[in-house]
């Protein structure tokens, strides 16, 4: 393993280097971190601890104000999740002879790779951790997965559907690690092509079983059925299009250009062969492709969102996501649509995906949701929908009066369907905290060096809300929002400031687009 660790001491300088700027000027720029410890003091007490990672709950505290942005609003629930969240994350860092991986069950899985690593979140992790401010963990935990197997891929790297260069890509628009990234591009690459040999139809589209998607029981297949699902095929068109940009960065332009083509020729397919006209959404189609839509509406039907795939034409899907009928439930969103004849049929709790409420889907359906509100003209959304079902997100991370993350959970009552089993507990399978940064408060990251801020807030819900102390393109961004200036005494309406200097306001919330 000398490739490696030699790798990881280039990387951790490179890191080191890349950060300066920000630690430069540290600490946040509004709010106080001591007035969140409390939120951390709670967890610390409300529970036995389970398992120790690399930072136990003694210096979570000391760990989360060195590492994660501050947060601050008027609704308390939003707050304690956030930093719950952070907190859950923070225990799912485990530290190995070859440095730091991010688990997804603290408790060991028989199925799991070396170090209990498992694939099928590796996507969401990223995601979330883009924001730590120190990224060395995320750094690790992908080396490790692409390199820890004596130079090559862990053995169980491909036995879950990956978005993960797509994740990687995203990641560099927040932390503009170049050289990470273009490092990478070989292990992405040869990923891609694992996945063209082994999952490709002749059509060209992808196949893929649930168990594969992370989805072991769902209304459109089953466990071992080979299907076309809108998963495997935004995950692999999302891929494509990071694959393409990396390569331009690399100054690739035949790679980048092969990889744009195959996007758009995935593109073309999805909405040609799994837009199903009649429902009005991305459907699932039987026989890997060849046979008939599987005739219900899914969660997964909102994935081409989450790729800035689908387009204006397909935005009717959205409609789903706010219906009683559909997807909207009193705990969440359902994983297939309530009117279903067949929902929730499967019994319980072996890990049906039958309309019960899967955060790993919530996440991937509120990233899109977001995505399709940033674009022009969400004519079928508003951002009062994203409000509610973030909120429901909220008020699902309970269980028994305490905050709590597990794996599915009742969409009528909030019941945790493994609430009672230690597997399930601070399960980590979803982002939250990267849709309050990216979401609600509305910075959207970019790979070109414009600062652009969208919060996607109600004008008349919270009078004000604050996210500071956030790492980004080198800099330090604060986002304020105080509708008359009394709370935060900063000035009035929504402030962007850069290093602690105002860059760029707007008298309500709208989108504020800041040049260098």
């Amino acid at each position: 393993m000398g490739y490696l660790k030699t790798g990881l001491g280039v990387m951790f300088a490179a890191v080191a280097a890349l950060t300066g700027c920000a630690r430069k000027t540290t600490g946040p720029a509004v709010l106080k971190a001591e007035d969140y410890r409390h939120h951390v003091a709670y967890f610390n007490r409300m529970e036995g601890e389970n398992k120790v990672n690399a930072i136990p709950n003694a210096q979570s505290w000391e760990w989360m104000k060195a590492n994660v942005p501050l947060f601050d609003c008027p609704q308390d629930n939003f707050r304690e999740i956030y930093y719950y969240r952070w907190w859950t994350y923070r225990k799912h860092i485990h530290n190995t002879p070859q440095g730091f991986v991010i688990t997804e069950f603290l408790v060991d899985r028989n199925y799991a790779d070396k170090y209990n690593m498992i694939s099928c979140a590796l996507g969401h992790h990223i995601y979330e951790g883009r924001w730590l401010h120190d990224q060395r963990y995320l750094n690790d935990n992908v080396h490790i997965w692409y390199r820890g197997n004596n130079g090559g891929r862990m053995k169980k790297l491909l036995n879950f559907s990956s978005w993960t260069a797509d994740a990687l890509y995203n990641r560099y628009k927040v932390t503009q690690d170049k050289a990470f990234l273009l490092d990478m591009l070989p292990d992405l690459d040869s990923e891609y092509k694992a996945w063209e040999k082994d999952r490709r139809t002749e059509s060209g589209l992808f196949w893929q079983t649930d168990v594969k998607d992370g989805m072991e029981e769902s209304l459109s297949g089953g466990r071992r059925e080979q299907n076309a699902r809108p998963t495997i095929n935004s995950y692999m068109y999302g891929n494509a299009k990071a694959l393409s940009a990396v390569a331009s960065l690399k100054g690739d332009q035949a790679m980048s250009n092969l990889y744009q083509s195959k996007a758009d020729t995935l593109k073309r397919l999805v909405d040609s062969k799994l837009w199903n006209a009649d429902s009005a959404f991305f459907e699932t189609v039987k026989k890997r492709g060849n046979g008939p839509f599987a005739g219900v509406r899914e969660a997964i039907g909102f994935i081409p969102w989450y790729f800035e795939l689908a387009e204006e034409k397909h935005d009717a899907a959205w409609k789903q996501a706010a219906d009683p009928t559909g997807f909207n439930a009193p705990f969440g969103l359902t994983t297939a649509e309530r009117r279903h004849p067949e929902f929730r049929t499967h019994g319980c709790c072996q890990c049906e995906w039958d309309g019960a409420v899967w955060p790993f889907a919530t996440a991937q359906t509120l990233t899109g949701l977001a995505n399709r509100l940033n674009a022009p003209k969400p004519a079928q959304v508003a951002d009062t929908t994203y409000f509610g079902l973030l909120e429901k997100y909220v008020e699902s991370q309970y269980y028994r009066g305490k905050p709590y993350i597990g794996e599915y959970l009742d969409e009528k009552t909030g019941y945790w369907l493994k609430g009672d089993q230690e597997r399930s507990r601070y399960y980590n399978h979803s982002t939250f905290n990267d849709l309050i940064i990216t979401g609600l408060v509305g910075l959207r990251p970019r790979a070109d060096e414009v600062i652009e801020v969208n919060p996607l807030l109600p004008q008349d819900k919270w009078d004000w809300f604050c996210l500071d102390d956030v790492h980004y393109h080198g800099k330090r961004l604060t986002i304020i929002w105080d509708r008359d200036g009394s709370h935060y005494q900063k000035g009035k309406g929504l402030q962007v400031l850069v290093n602690g200097k105002k860059a760029g306001s707007a008298e309500t919330i709208s989108r504020i687009l800041i040049n260098p």
